[in-house]
């Protein structure tokens, strides 16, 4: 176990250095010249020029790379291009948004994908699996950003039992903070539980009708007991697949941040792509790739936990 620890960790650093280093230049090449977008169309060339070289744009691009490389190992992306502020403390501010929402869909998912999953699974054919066959067309079709549209003209203008946009911190009040991210969690969890619902449902009936499976109900085993190791060995998938719905999550927060009106780091993806905020994007870029690896060891680690042989792998 302790060498699957060290080898997950070395590969997940390494990665994290490799996808940084190549965001670096391709953000480079892709944005070009970034002062149109800080300062206008209007600028001067001499106005440019003085901003470049304020930013230290004038530099060799390798030389601008070891400067940002040598300080983003320590955990300083540098400042903002746009507003001079420091790129971890703005990150800082707006992590706890997304990720409130974002655990918040990985719950709904993994509660409600379950037990859509076992429903089905149990009852292949039956009427929970025909619905999950059904919603699975459905919201694989709409649009993520028009079933958000209409979760808010349903629930929050019609109904009014949640805001239609806006954030309400926890410690302002937990009451508030918990109707602010229900329908933004609901728009991210939809597409992730039919998806976890299938794979547990096929999963399901695959084990179902193995040997083993046979030989405990013939034991007399009562049903609940014979759905727990039907789980059990059915969890190695569903885990994997859960794994990379909450990773899925986080991209799809950026789309829903949007339409909520949610002070995420969606939102600032969005402004700092606007106008090529360089350090922005690629502070952004480590904190995803490093929850990637997180999410990823973790599931090496409950994996390896649930399925001894994972280990031995």
């Amino acid at each position: 176990m302790v060498n699957l620890i060290l080898k997950r960790l070395t590969s997940g650093i390494a990665l994290l250095l490799i996808v940084t280093s190549a965001a670096f230049f391709m953000a480079h090449i892709a944005v070009g010249d970034p002062t149109p977008g800080l300062l206008g169309n209007n600028a001067t060339a001499a106005q440019r020029a003085a901003l470049r070289a304020q930013l230290g744009l004038d530099r060799p691009l390798m030389v601008q790379y070891w400067d940002w490389f040598s300080h983003a190992i320590r955990g300083d992306f540098g400042n903002s291009w746009r507003n001079f502020q420091p790129v971890g403390d703005q990150i800082a501010l707006r992590l706890p948004v997304t990720l409130s929402v974002v655990l918040a869909a990985t719950l709904l998912t993994a509660v409600l994908g379950l037990a859509v999953g076992i429903a089905s699974g149990r009852h292949p054919g039956g009427a929970v699996d025909r619905v999950l066959k059904l919603a699975s067309v459905a919201l694989f079709a709409l649009p993520g950003f028009w079933v958000s549209l209409v979760l808010v003209m349903w629930f929050a203008i019609n109904l009014r039992w949640f805001p239609a946009v806006g954030y309400v911190a926890p410690a302002e009040s937990f009451t508030g903070w918990l109707r602010s991210i229900t329908l933004p969690a609901v728009s991210l969890a939809l597409g992730g539980i039919v998806m976890l619902g299938e794979q547990l449902r096929n999963a399901f009936v695959q084990v179902s009708g193995s040997d083993f499976v046979r030989t405990l109900r013939a034991r007399g085993l009562p049903e609940w007991r014979v759905t727990r190791h039907v789980l059990r060995n059915a969890s190695a998938s569903t885990l994997a697949v859960l794994a990379l719905i909450l990773v899925g999550l986080l991209g799809g927060a950026i789309v829903v941040e949007i339409v909520f009106d949610l002070p995420g780091i969606g939102s600032l993806t969005q402004s700092a792509s606007q106008i090529g905020d360089i350090p922005i994007l690629l502070g952004l870029t480590a904190v995803t790739v490093a929850f990637v690896v997180i999410v990823n060891f973790l599931l090496d680690l409950v994996l390896g936990w649930v399925n001894p042989k994972a280990r031995v792998q």
